[in-house]
């Protein structure tokens, strides 16, 4: 007769094949539910266990499931964000874990449009999934392993190769009020050839924007062009989230050894986004409205960009940067400029003058330029902007009619160069790319001959 320690043992035995018949049979997905809503952000309760802070939750409504990310961590609820802004669910709506945003670029991807969660927005069908999928916020390699920024490269764009050159691998910035050119000069510059990929975010551009970049500025380039598109008029989450993925696809390409263009357009938009989220998580605003989580997700996307380990590929970076009021010292732009390689700023005033790309010149550098410039070039260089700075710096004189010529030599010599300069620094979209600058200007310098 078996011994009560003996049925006792069996029984456990039989509990659990049942358990695991029962769960085999009926898997029990493990979630909370809503108690809380209002425009900023969702509580949700019996999930803080489970989830960590940037986790993607499904929100069932409508019959459907949402995908929404976790903002706030607490320990009896969490503060979750959908990404469509105008779901609203009731009471009691069934909420689930799913883990990090993860996306699995693939070589095929090029060429097609996808929204910031990795939806296709063309005609072309369903994306197909890569062998190695990766979170969208991933961290830039590590500083002592990544290669070093020495090889110069060409944009086609004269005033940039000339006075701001860049190299492969270096992040650079277009600061500009809006309406003075900064997408078209960005436009510009997706037609390098030097490039073996190109993704472009547009982050809260105008919905009429995207098919006029991607049909006309970009005709002829769309076969290894990546467009990820989160539009003005969508939720705060898709815009924050935009240039995070346009990254991760950058850096699939760059692994694979490739030379890649990043182009974001605006990461200004971005910081306006990540300001509303954090301020919805009930972070408090510490600079001009801006709470601190927002200066520490900026360097963290930007540094992203670069060059990946030794002898491998390279991620470009340029990046739009909206100054608000025309102010280039708010905060947002002054941290921008601190992480970047350099910064082309486009002036309002240069604009009005009718010369395009508006670029300010002598506010405008490059930390890299050394690398792209031989000896002869930088001391070309050096000279055409002093000649630049004693033309700006007595236009006003000049105007009034109080400078008479031959007082200074330098004066003289910057009044009969200068608009020369300008006249061969002016490109529009439809001009064709230089492919070597040096001999435009020299061209445009050169004494016209008598017909």
């Amino acid at each position: 007769m078996p011994t009560i320690r003996q049925r006792t043992g069996s029984l456990e035995t039989l509990a659990r094949i049942v358990s695991q018949i029962v769960q085999e049979r009926n898997p029990v997905v493990v979630g909370g539910y809503v108690n809380e809503v209002s425009r900023s952000a969702i509580g949700v309760r019996g999930i803080s266990d489970k989830v960590q802070l940037g986790d993607i939750v499904a929100i069932r409504a409508d019959s459907q499931l949402h995908p929404a990310e976790v903002v706030r961590l607490e320990q009896t609820r969490v503060l979750i964000k959908p990404f469509d802004d105008r779901i609203v669910p009731s009471l009691g709506t069934p909420v689930f874990p799913e883990g990090p945003l993860r996306i699995a670029p693939a070589p095929d991807w090029k060429g097609r449009v996808i929204s910031a969660l990795g939806y296709p927005l063309d005609s072309k069908g369903p994306l197909s999934a890569g062998t190695d999928p990766k979170p969208v916020d991933c961290p830039a390699p590590s500083a002592m392993n990544r290669g070093r920024v020495e090889r110069g490269l060409r944009t086609g764009v004269n005033v940039v190769d000339v006075f701001m050159p860049m190299c492969f691998g270096q992040r650079m910035g277009v600061f500009a009020g809006s309406g003075v050119g900064k997408s078209t000069l960005l436009a510009m510059m997706t037609k390098a050839t030097d490039f073996d990929t190109v993704v472009l975010a547009l982050t809260g551009e105008r919905g009429r924007e995207v098919r006029d970049m991607l049909e006309d500025t970009m005709a002829g380039k769309r076969e290894k062009t990546i467009a990820v598109i989160a539009t003005g008029d969508e939720s705060p989450m898709m815009r924050r989230l935009a240039p995070n993925t346009a990254t991760a696809i950058a850096e699939y390409f760059r692994d694979r050894g490739e030379n890649v263009l990043l182009i974001v357009d605006s990461i200004t938009r971005f910081a306006h986004a990540a300001r509303e989220i954090a301020i919805a998580a009930g972070e408090p605003p510490v600079s001009r409205g801006y709470p601190p989580s927002v200066f520490s997700q900026l360097p963290r996307l930007l540094e992203r960009a670069g060059p990946g380990l030794e002898s491998g590929g390279t991620i470009t970076g340029i990046y739009a940067v909206l100054v608000d009021g025309d102010d280039h010292n708010d905060p947002i732009s002054d941290a921008i400029r601190g992480t970047l390689d350099g910064h082309i700023v486009l002036d309002r005033g240069i604009a009005a003058r009718g010369r395009f790309p508006a670029v300010d010149i002598l506010g405008s550098i490059s930390r890299l330029a050394q690398h792209n410039w031989t000896t002869e070039q930088q001391k070309l260089v050096t000279s055409l902007r002093g000649l630049v700075a004693r033309y700006e710096e007595t236009r006003d004189l000049r105007m009034i009619g109080a400078y008479q010529a031959g007082s200074d030599v330098l004066i003289d010599q910057a009044v009969n160069l200068v608009p020369l300069i300008y006249d061969a620094m002016q490109q529009t979209p439809t001009s064709p790319l230089s492919q070597d600058p040096y001999n435009d200007l020299a061209a445009s310098l050169r004494p016209k001959e008598p017909s």
